[in-house]
């Protein structure tokens, strides 16, 4: 077993993003003792550890992998998915002058933390689409129990070469419906076959990443914008048609129904160049905390 000791940049809140990472049953997060199990996709997958040591004000880190880390691949890894390298100060003095000051100061030092694997991010996005929170994770559940791998106690998305091999019948079979288990399986067969290449797609604009994943039967401007944030760490996304977004838009303002589109046009302009975290802190607002 290797060590590491890192120190990160201040405002970082890791209680609260363990607490948001607990949402999705897949995750291994051990609240109490401040520490979750990281799935790095490899040739043999490996899981990594990360447990808090500091506080919000002095954030560090104690990361344990099994093997070296000789090309820095593993620390680099965790460095984007946890959002490391940057700093939240800028972006929470930006927000301290808007209506969303007092979410902000709520839930200060939570950084928009990525999905453990872009693939794995397309396929919860493709199975979340439009269906209620539980029965989302169920279906994830049941989709990575039967097809992926569990390795040290942590679960592992299935490949894409492996995903595409699936019949629907048999995600049918998991309570799939027809068209989510098209998208599924089409979608893993564009990035098995070479047509989607999500390491190249990485370079490329926000807009020509939208423009070409809603190419894709079952992807459209939701599951691309979720992809933008939480695969890529792209700052300035708001999902305006987004269902949480809308609830926490209503909450915030006291409406009696959600705002229309344009009404969420005009609410959210002044969030901008930071509209992702906007959003991630507009769901927070209404999630359901440990």
């Amino acid at each position: 077993m290797r060590e590491k000791l890192l120190t990160v940049s201040p405002p970082y809140n890791f209680d609260l993003v363990l607490d948001r990472l607990s949402l999705d049953p897949l995750n291994i997060v051990d609240i109490e003792n401040r520490t979750v199990k990281v799935p790095f996709y490899s040739e043999k997958n490996e899981v990594l550890t990360v447990a808090a040591t500091g506080s919000t004000d002095e954030p560090s880190f104690l990361i344990k992998m099994d093997s070296a880390d000789e090309d820095g691949s593993r620390l680099a890894f965790l460095k984007r998915i946890f959002q490391w390298e940057g700093t939240l100060h800028n972006i929470h003095q930006h927000f301290l002058e808007t209506d969303l000051r007092e979410i902000f100061l709520e839930h200060s030092g939570t950084p928009v933390v990525l999905e453990f694997s872009p693939y794995a991010t397309l396929m919860k996005s493709i199975i979340h689409q439009q269906l209620n929170l539980s029965f989302a994770h169920t279906l994830t559940e049941r989709f990575v129990h039967k097809y992926g791998q569990l390795k040290d106690g942590v679960w592992f998305y299935p490949r894409p070469s492996e995903t595409a091999l699936i019949e629907v019948s048999e995600l049918r079979d998991l309570q799939f419906s027809q068209r989510k288990a098209e998208y599924v399986i089409g979608v893993s067969k564009e990035i098995a076959e070479g047509r989607l290449d999500l390491e190249k797609l990485q370079e490329k604009s926000d807009e020509v990443i939208m423009k070409e994943l809603v190419k894709l039967r079952g992807i459209g401007p939701w599951t691309a914008e979720n992809y933008l944030i939480f695969a890529l760490g792209r700052p300035n996304l708001f999902p305006k048609t987004d269902i949480g977004i809308q609830n926490a838009l209503k909450k915030l303002y006291g409406m009696d129904r959600k705002p229309t589109l344009a009404e969420i046009e005009k609410m959210s302009a002044a969030w901008s160049p930071y509209l992702s975290y906007a959003s991630l802190y507009l769901w927070r607002s209404i999630e359901n905390r440990k």
